[in-house]
C-alpha cells in the first residue's frame, strides 16, 4: 500500500480553530492538521472575510490521518469532547456563524457515523438539543500561516485565550476530567 492510500482526510468546525489544533494533533494516528475555513460559498476565504461574518464559512480545521491508526469515529469522539455541541450561538466567547460547529463528511461512511455518532449524543443528553450540523464536505481553505500551530508559535497567548473564553471550564462541565 502506497503513503497516499494509508491516508483519509476529515473536517470538523468547533469554533475557534486554534484551539482544535492541539487536540488532534496529540492523537495517535493523526499525521497532519491545517487550520483553515471551509462550509461557504465564496471562494479564497481569508481571515479578515471569515471573521467578519459574510463569507458563509466556519472556522474549521482538516485533519490528514492513518485510517489503520484511528477511525473516523475517534476522530469524531475527539471533536464532541473539545466542543460545546449544545451551543448553537457559536462556541464559548466566540459567537457568529463562523464559530458554528459542523462535522464535515467526505462520503456516505462518514455520513452514516457521523450520524449514529450524533445520535449517540443526544441519547446521553436527551435533554439538550444537539446543535451541531453534519454537511457534505466543501472546498477547504487553509488559514494564513500566522493561524496555523498557532498554540505552538504563540503558547503564552494561546493558553491566555483558551483558559479566558472560558472553553476550559465548560469542557469540564460538559465531560469532567
Amino acid at each position: 500500500m502506497d503513503a497516499a492510500a494509508a491516508t483519509s482526510k476529515a473536517m470538523f468546525a468547533g469554533g475557534c480553530f486554534w484551539c482544535m489544533q492541539p487536540v488532534f494533533d496529540a492523537a495517535e494516528g493523526v499525521i497532519r492538521t491545517e487550520v483553515g475555513y471551509t462550509g461557504g460559498a465564496k471562494e479564497d476565504a481569508n481571515y479578515e472575510r471569515v471573521s467578519a461574518g459574510d463569507t458563509g464559512h466556519v472556522e474549521a480545521i482538516e485533519v490528514t490521518y492513518n485510517p489503520e491508526k484511528i477511525s473516523y469515529a475517534k476522530l469524531i469522539d475527539l471533536f464532541w469532547e473539545n466542543i460545546d455541541p449544545f451551543d448553537a450561538a457559536g462556541q464559548f466567547a466566540d459567537k457568529g456563524t463562523q464559530y458554528h460547529t459542523v462535522v464535515f463528511y467526505g462520503n456516505d461512511d462518514e455520513k452514516r457515523i457521523a450520524e449514529a455518532a450524533k445520535e449517540a449524543l443526544r441519547g446521553r443528553h436527551p435533554e439538550k438539543p444537539v446543535a451541531t450540523q453534519l454537511q457534505p464536505a466543501t472546498p477547504f481553505y487553509a488559514a494564513e500561516t500566522y493561524h496555523q500551530d498557532y498554540y505552538k508559535k504563540n503558547a503564552l497567548r494561546y493558553n491566555l485565550y483558551k483558559h479566558g473564553s472560558g472553553r476550559v471550564s465548560r469542557l469540564k462541565e460538559l465531560w469532567g476530567e
